[in-house]
């Protein structure tokens, strides 16, 4: 009898060659992009709701409340405690669940009053802004020549004529990662060399006399001198004037100061799965800023369109398998204080969370997704990315980019950020011109219906992202 039962098993064989006998067969790609290809209606519906329906500029309107009543939000100040009270109230009032806060301690720097002018060769005012964590001067300032070097080299090359000297860097900007080099390790490297303070050439691709802030760290065995950034015009005069041998002597009065680390909060917001509720699909931007400007375009624009996202979904009556969480980061720009501590409370969960997305570099015309991830996950992305054709929004980059999911995506967590017309951004970035007036409302209607047809397709589709 066994051999009547293998010889019917072998005619089988050719019946079922490449596919499996089990009735839980695995999904093949075929059937993920036939499963994408079923949310084209309601991808349609959150294009046409944030577009063109009645959620149109909604995130803008949002945005500028906002942004005009509180003002930019520096780690460790009243503005940001007021800012995030207010999206606490904000986001209960819209019907979102779960709202809550989780504690977070961040650093709390004042740049005080500060300025400099050029003594010689003529008087003239130079626009500073203090970096973050910098000391101050003495209170009577630092009188003192300056020495303008191109680069780090040119500085080591020239070390014994930097001593007792007030650095000036007029570096090029290349690009944003590349140049920033000299605003984090300015102050260090002159300080190496016998410097009394440096003035960097703001990190900015165009400058209407317009210094930009920004972190800067010292190191524990080089002494701490005082440091700002200055406006590309005056970098650049002052290289001139050395390089034709004009002696420049600088007046540099600095008050800032550094206070204990003060209490704050990462916000948290969601929409509860249906099916996999302990599963995180999670949209973010961060709600501190500099204290100059208004905090509108970095990063504003970002976590009003994460808001956007859950409003939207909320609005369609839609509720997706896994938990889409929104989270509002705290002191992003001083490191992402908030971020890793939040990784640090929540990664013993780390294999429910899907994917994690950030919006930190604009929301100008977007153009599609950053992506970080397995091969199998991009494709399962770029899938999803043709949900957009009717904005014409479909593309998938190499490498998501955002300091507070970097903790997640170094552990193998697919994360994804938005992808926008950058042409402009560092115009204005971490300076007084990053106000309501740079955004526009279109382009942000845009970029809400991009979040959210993508943070909610991937929360909805019956498996996870593969790692």
């Amino acid at each position: 009898m066994k051999y009547v039962f293998l010889i019917f098993f072998m005619t089988l064989l050719p019946q079922y060659a490449g596919k499996s006998l089990r009735r839980d067969d695995p999904k093949t790609f075929e059937d993920i992009k036939n499963e994408i290809a079923g949310y084209t209606d309601i991808a349609k519906a959150i294009i046409d709701l944030a577009v063109h329906g009645k959620a149109q500029n909604r995130s803008y309107g949002r945005l500028a409340v906002f942004a005009d009543t509180i003002g930019p939000r520096l780690s460790g100040s009243k503005n940001l405690d007021a800012a995030i009270k207010y999206m606490f109230s904000a986001l209960q009032e819209d019907g979102l669940e779960n709202v809550h806060l989780e504690p977070v301690k961040v650093p709390h720097w004042e740049r005080g009053e500060e300025f400099a002018m050029m003594l010689e060769p003529r008087n003239h005012s130079i626009a500073i802004l203090g970096l973050g964590s910098s000391v101050a001067t003495p209170p009577e300032g630092i009188t003192a020549e300056v020495i303008v070097v191109a680069s780090f080299e040119e500085l080591h090359k020239r070390a014994q004529e930097a001593k007792g000297k007030i650095v000036v860097y007029n570096e090029p900007f290349i690009n944003y990662g590349e140049t920033v080099r000299y605003r984090s390790q300015g102050a260090v490297e002159a300080a190496k060399v016998g410097a009394v303070a440096s003035l960097i050439r703001s990190i900015a691709s165009f400058s209407i006399h317009s210094p930009h802030t920004g972190w800067q760290n010292y190191q524990p065995d080089v002494p701490r001198i005082p440091t700002a950034c200055i406006s590309v015009e005056d970098a650049e005069m002052m290289s001139r004037m050395s390089f034709w041998g004009t002696k420049i002597v600088v007046h540099l009065k600095m008050g800032a100061k550094t206070y204990p680390d003060s209490p704050s909060f990462n916000i948290v917001a969601e929409i509860v799965g249906s099916k996999y509720p302990e599963q995180i699909v999670l949209v973010s931007g961060h709600l501190d800023s500099w204290d100059v400007g208004q905090g509108a375009m970095d990063d504003g624009g970002g976590a009003f369109i994460s808001w956007e996202a859950l409003s939207l979904i909320k609005d369609l009556g839609l509720r997706p398998k896994r938990t889409l969480r929104l989270v509002l980061w705290t002191a992003e720009e001083q490191g992402g204080i908030g971020a890793e501590q939040y990784y640090q409370l929540h990664k013993e969960n780390i294999s429910n969370f899907d994917i994690v997305m950030e919006s930190d570099e604009g929301t100008f015309k977007p153009s599609g997704l950053g992506f970080t991830g397995s091969a199998k996950a991009r494709d399962i992305v770029k899938e999803v990315m043709t949900l957009l054709q009717p904005i014409n929004v479909t593309d998938v980059y190499d490498d998501a980019d955002g300091t507070d999911i970097n903790y997640w995506m170094r552990d193998g967590v697919p994360g994804a950020s938005l992808h926008d017309d950058l042409s402009k951004y560092f115009w204005f970035h971490h300076s007084q011109g990053d106000t309501m007036t740079v955004q526009d409302p279109n382009q942000m209607n845009l970029c809400a219906a991009v979040w959210t047809v993508v943070s909610y397709v991937i929360a909805d589709m019956e498996e996870m992202l593969p790692r």
